[in-house]
């Protein structure tokens, strides 16, 4: 039986109105943190929040069944959504649209979370220019076996790279496993040139730091070493933004630093309950940041001189489709990540005589992105364990289809 829900609650939040429905919903179960308790700590960092997502359309993601379910991806604004909720709409890559949620104020943020949002997810661009990005986004995503310290020494030298272009790098913790540096940029570049700066700043930071840093894109290339993620700044791409709460047990949160604080922070010390305080005392060490817009000229100059990016090569059946470089099966396809793991240890029992050669890289479980939600898929790298030895393809464990019953506008059905 589901226990009985709490009375609303009506916060008035600047002049408005936000209706909270069942307020002592415990979201995060370790800290005891209720959906009261979240809308709190949003307005605690308003100032922040806003900084970071305000007048920016966003995807809504919603976590209605809590922490330990996947979430769901809601593009468009809920139709009945409250006077103080502006909208924009988004033309995708794939040709459909969306009108959008932007937030300007507190009582935007406590809405959203009433919604059960956790992290702000918004588009590196403002309302008022959809076609213009004003922010780059470098994020340091560590592959396993990687340690918080080369996180942070890519961080230095990504800092270097955009010091030497005219830049100002703003960083943050990720909320999970790494850091995020924000770029204000002007808003005079069009999506793909944003991207192009990205990955040559991503490209220049492998070159000056070979083993410590990659900027491939393909995963099972990428070894033990810091992605510098380029493809975040791609037009369809949102990042959780700055002082965003992240789906960890500990309600940990993506927390700006300042340099002098990257080397000593630890992604787990800032969390719900540590945050606000920090915010009361220091302030927010983005708040300049709005005032640091730079150009893309000389990133965009050094692409020019790098040349294209290596790309893999391509079948030859006309598909298409990227040949891998490496030794790779696929285990699985699933639903939640639970299932990708309970996959993972079926076949890890099933070939226990080799996976002591697996290195912590070699082993690849991706969320995907699927049509409203993330799915996972699990593949194994065999680069290191000898040809003779190497498990073949099997039949796949799980085989969880994300686009059954997808309707693709503009596509005849069956």
């Amino acid at each position: 039986m589901n226990p009985s829900k709490s009375p609303a609650e009506i916060l008035s939040i600047a002049g408005h109105e936000v209706r909270i429905s069942n307020p002592d919903k415990v979201v995060f179960p370790e800290p005891g943190l209720t959906k009261l308790d979240l809308v709190s700590y949003y307005l605690a960092v308003a100032e922040g929040a806003l900084r970071g997502a305000g007048g920016r359309p966003m995807v809504l993601k919603r976590f209605p069944k809590g922490i330990d379910a996947e979430p769901f991806f809601q593009k468009r604004v809920p139709e009945n959504h409250p006077v103080f909720i502006d909208t924009a709409t988004l033309h995708y890559s794939s040709g459909t649209s969306a009108e959008e949620t932007v937030i300007r104020d507190a009582a935007g943020l406590a809405w959203v979370v009433n919604l059960g949002c956790l992290d702000l997810n918004p588009h590196p661009v403002r309302a008022e220019d959809l076609d213009h990005p004003d922010e780059l986004r470098v994020d340091l995503d560590p592959m396993p076996g990687v340690d918080w310290s080369r996180i942070v020494d890519t961080a230095y030298v990504a800092r270097e790279v955009l010091d030497d272009a005219g830049l100002v790098g703003w960083p943050k913790t990720s909320g999970s496993r790494g850091l995020h540096i924000l770029v204000r940029i002007e808003p005079r570049w069009s999506y793909r040139d944003v991207r192009l700066a990205a990955e040559t700043l991503a490209r220049e930071v492998e070159n000056r730091a070979p083993g410590l840093a990659t900027a491939k894109w393909w995963k099972e290339e990428r070894g033990e070493s810091v992605f510098v993620d380029f493809n975040q700044n791609a037009k369809d791409r949102t990042v959780a933004s700055a002082y965003s709460v992240r789906s960890r047990p500990d309600a940990r949160v993506s927390t700006p630093l300042t340099w002098e604080e990257v080397r000593s922070a630890r992604p787990g010390q800032f969390t719900v309950k540590t945050v606000p305080a920090r915010f009361a005392d220091m302030g927010d060490p983005h708040a300049g940041i709005d005032e640091a817009h730079g150009s893309l000229d000389s990133l965009l100059a050094l692409a020019a001189e790098l040349g294209p990016a290596e790309k893999a090569p391509k079948s030859g059946d006309g598909s298409g489709r990227r040949i891998s470089l490496m030794p790779l099966i696929e285990v699985a396809r699933s639903k939640t990540k639970p299932e990708a793991e309970a996959a993972l240890d079926e076949w890890k029992a099933r070939h226990a005589d080799v996976v002591p050669l697996l290195h912590p890289a070699d082993v690849l479980i991706d969320g995907m992105r699927g049509s409203s939600s993330l799915w996972y898929r699990v593949r194994v790298n065999l680069q290191h364990i000898p040809e003779d030895r190497r498990p073949t393809q099997e039949e796949l464990i799980a085989d969880y289809d994300p686009w059954a019953g997808k309707e693709w506008p503009g596509r005849a059905t069956s």
